[in-house]
């Protein structure tokens, strides 16, 4: 460009508020151009511009265009309507592509007019109509369209990758529950939703890192942007529809889940350290493993003894906190199982000591299966030792106490009564039945030495004087 003045020094002025920019062109111009450039002047605005152009000779004038304190159309205006052989140049870091040159030489005045009238009223950043640049711009947009097709065919390719491979990996467990189906089908769409995002962002990175990388020997800057607002919104509008949408469809699926059944079995599900008691109203039962009719829906009725617990079976995928404090605290969870077969109930609450071991069956059987189990259930036995045994079972005592002398959280059954136990004050006591009676009512007023004191103070509430016998007879059995 600066040689085709016809000169040996190229006059320029330096239109812009910005101290960065100026001082960035002095620091272009003194690199090797092939000519001597002499910096006539900077300015700020357009009256100062005026003067250094009335009184000194000016072969270019670069006009900073993001800058809005300057008024462009004045500087376009006084350049168009002078004489000489001066060039102008609109630059623009933050859009290069609208940078504007006009040369009288090359355009002829009054097609320039004719585009400035256009730009005023417009206020579209435009280049003049001039062939060079119409076809650079076309050259750019090509390879710009060119580059985002081929990145696209990338991130779908990738897309798809990852969805085939997750398919052949078993991300959950079976769907043993009606109320497993629209949980999956909302899981399933998450992940194709996260295989494509991760796909957008990957393929972009590493094929900007690939192919804009800086080449050898090139030491030029970097294109300057300082914003898009279009993308911005763009970007900020699609993963908002995107979250409503999700947002929509989890409702949905949460409404599915808690649709309700009026011949719903009814469970009261009990938590406490560190086991299950499960009891079913209708039939007076209470078992420690949860046995439920296949394709009938049961209602369970959530509550704990001492800390919060959580109901969760994987393969029904639903799952519930329990909490202490009553009935007033107590939760619902509807599960209407579909596949026969035996599953496991954790507790996903951390909760204590043993909260890893806080395990209990639970079996899914076909209605006449579960007829026959509670006619079993409901037959109590004659004798006592076995009643104590089954309610040792059902209230949680052998979740803290062995059979075979092994140690746990609680001293072991094994040989216990009639022993002498030594307590932790150091005292001695007799384990009688009086000792253990009141180890049960009131857990905390003689502690075993070595064992913390960790038993709830309500364990015992639901036992009658009747069962804590029956247990007493079953420890008598243990030598």
């Amino acid at each position: 460009m600066f040689r085709n003045f016809g000169r040996s020094t190229v006059r320029v002025l330096i239109a812009s508020n910005h101290a960065l920019f100026r001082h960035g062109l002095m620091s272009l111009f003194k690199k090797k151009l092939g000519v001597k450039v002499e910096i006539v002047g900077e300015v700020t605005n357009f009256e100062s511009a005026s003067e250094v152009l009335e009184t000194q000779e000016v072969d270019l004038v670069i006009v900073d265009y993001d800058d809005d304190q300057l008024n462009r159309e004045d500087f376009l205006t006084r350049f168009v309507g002078g004489g000489g052989q001066k060039r102008i140049i609109l630059v623009s870091l933050s859009n290069p592509e609208s940078a504007m040159l006009y040369d009288r030489r090359e355009l002829p005045l009054a097609q320039f007019e004719a585009w400035f009238e256009g730009w005023q009223e417009t206020g579209e950043r435009t280049s003049p109509p001039s062939k060079g640049v119409a076809r650079r711009k076309n050259q750019t947009r090509s390879n710009r369209m060119k580059h985002f097709v081929v990145a696209g065919f990338l991130v779908i390719v990738l897309t798809v990758l990852l969805i085939l491979g997750a398919g052949q990996v078993r991300l959950l467990p079976v769907a043993a529950s009606a109320q497993a189906q629209p949980i999956d089908q909302l899981f399933r769409l998450m992940f194709f939703a996260i295989a494509f995002l991760f796909s957008l962002i990957v393929v972009f990175m590493l094929y900007s890192i690939v192919v804009f990388r800086r080449r050898e020997g090139d030491e030029s800057d970097a294109r300057h942007i300082e914003g898009n607002t279009t993308l911005e919104v763009t970007w900020t509008t699609i993963p908002l529809i995107i979250v409503l949408g999700l947002s929509f469809l989890g409702a949905r699926s949460l409404a599915e889940v808690e649709r309700p059944d009026p011949k719903a079995l009814e469970v009261d599900v009990i938590g406490m350290q560190w086991t299950w008691r499960f009891e079913y109203p209708r039939y007076g039962i209470v078992s420690n493993e949860l046995v439920l009719p296949v394709n009938k829906q049961a209602i369970l009725y959530l509550s704990s003894q001492d800390v919060i617990h959580s109901f969760w079976v994987p393969e029904f995928r639903v799952k519930q906190d329990l909490l202490p404090g009553g009935e007033e605290f107590v939760r619902t969870l509807r599960i209407t199982p579909t596949e026969i077969g035996s599953y496991k109930v954790r507790c996903a609450e951390l909760c204590g000591i043993r909260h890893a071991y806080m395990e209990s069956p639970v079996i899914v059987v076909s209605q006449a299966d579960f007829d026959v189990w509670v006619a079993q259930q409901t037959g109590e036995p004659t004798d006592p030792v076995e009643r104590g045994r089954k309610w040792s079972n059902q209230y949680g005592c052998l979740s803290c106490h062995s059979l075979d002398g092994s140690k746990l959280v609680g001293p072991t059954w094994l040989g216990l009564f009639g022993s002498q136990v030594r307590l932790a004050d150091g005292s001695t006591v007799i384990a009688d039945e009086a000792y253990i009676i009141e180890s049960i009512r009131n857990p905390g007023a003689k502690i075993v030495e070595g064992y913390p004191n960790i038993m709830p103070a309500n364990v015992g509430q639901d036992l009658s004087d009747e069962r804590i016998q029956d247990i007493i007879a079953f420890m008598k059995t243990l030598r």
